[in-house]
């Protein structure tokens, strides 16, 4: 399991999530932030500070959010 930031982070970026990240997994992928899922120590510490409530545990993503989990892997595979 790991986390993912999903759309509500468009045009946001608030970056509490950030700041909050224990083991530095959130990066700026231009128009969000993405979370590296090897990186990710599912601290869950990141879900609480989001203002726009757009990180998720992979498994509770909502379904329209769900092609949001291959693009934070994706990010990070390239």
């Amino acid at each position: 399991m790991t986390f993912v930031i999903t759309s509500p982070c468009i045009g946001v970026k608030d970056a509490s999530c950030v700041e909050a990240c224990p083991v530095d997994a959130i990066h700026d992928a231009d128009e969000t932030y993405l979370i590296d899922p090897d990186t990710c120590i599912d601290c869950g510490a990141c879900e609480p500070v989001c203002p726009v409530t757009a990180i998720f545990q992979d498994e509770f993503v909502p379904e329209s959010e769900q092609g949001w989990i291959e693009k934070n892997v994706a990010f990070y595979r390239k």
